[in-house]
């Protein structure tokens, strides 16, 4: 009797390490891989609310912040309601996903001219948007999760002070500060480098699109790998997400479809052991494509 069942036990402990061995990856993604979405330019994507409701992203980066620096500052939603977007933060938030604020994004008018001025953008973030107070927050008293840096035009002076000024609300609020960013895939990103290096940023949705020397295509397999793993080393202490667009028209260049997706850049980027999911442009395109939904279960 007591020989069948260490035979049984035996039995199962290779059955279950033989499992185990073969589904390594998906393990790893199932405990790491999550989706990221942008939402905010267009009143046809819907509610944030709805894109909450639709259980398929972690987080969704509210976009965007498009003037800032020099006391001048401009908050652009393309055509959402403000007052809207308060509860519908509340409610993500009660399903446990992140909300952030995208500041810069590919148009507007913004830069920092000092670490002065760097730490007056800090305290307005602080105030209207995070863990602070103001009369004027444009979400009320919803409490966002953090800032997601996407710069694309201006100076690249001074994010890095403007990193370490959102950090130290960590230490005097009573929830931490998120700090993510968005850099383009040509490392080291021309307008994030220097921020990125002071290694304060949770989580780095690399944009492999819009750029050829890097994005992936079958004929640039070996230039996206190189890529992927010099942004995943370089950033040991950040979670690295891979950014693409959700359709073919949401991007100059870079789009991949969801089976390529699935077959041949997830095997590659989740062998990185800071690996984090991917990040999508946008939520509109992805209503318009069902991209998320295409490739969620082998993301997470």
């Amino acid at each position: 009797m007591a020989m069948g069942k260490m035979a049984t036990l035996l039995a199962l402990a290779v059955t279950f390490c033989v499992l185990l061995s073969s589904s390594g990856t998906v393990v790893a993604a199932g405990k790491t891989g999550r989706i990221t979405v942008y939402w905010g330019q267009t009143a046809s994507e819907g509610s944030l609310r709805k894109a909450c409701e639709s259980n398929l992203y972690s987080t969704v980066i509210i976009s965007f912040l498009t003037n800032f620096g020099g006391g001048k500052y401009k908050l652009n939603l393309a055509g959402h309601s403000w007052s809207a977007v308060g509860p519908d933060v509340k409610y993500c938030q009660s399903k446990n996903i992140l909300v952030l604020l995208a500041i810069g994004g590919g148009i507007g008018k913004y830069s920092l001219a000092s670490k002065a001025d760097a730490k007056a953008v800090a305290d307005h973030l602080w105030d209207l948007y995070l863990g602070g107070r103001s009369k004027s927050r444009p979400f009320g008293n919803a409490v966002l999760d953090g800032i997601d840096f996407d710069i694309e035009l201006g100076s690249n002076k001074h994010y890095d002070d403007l990193a370490r000024y959102l950090k130290d609300y960590s230490k005097k609020g009573k929830r931490k500060v998120w700090i993510t960013a968005a850099p383009q895939c040509p490392f080291p990103d021309r307008m994030l480098g220097e921020a990125l290096r002071t290694g304060l940023f949770d989580r780095v949705h690399v944009q492999f699109y819009n750029n050829p020397v890097c994005s992936y295509r079958a004929g640039n397999v070996a230039g996206f790998t190189r890529a992927w793993k010099k942004w995943t080393s370089s950033l040991p202490k950040s979670s690295v997400y891979l950014g693409l667009p959700a359709a073919p028209r949401a991007a100059g260049s870079g789009y991949v479809k969801p089976a390529t997706l699935t077959s041949k850049l997830l095997p590659i980027v989740q062998r990185s052991k800071n690996y984090g999911g991917i990040m999508l442009w946008s939520r509109y395109w992805d209503l318009q494509t069902g991209y998320s939904k295409a490739v969620k279960r082998a993301i997470s």
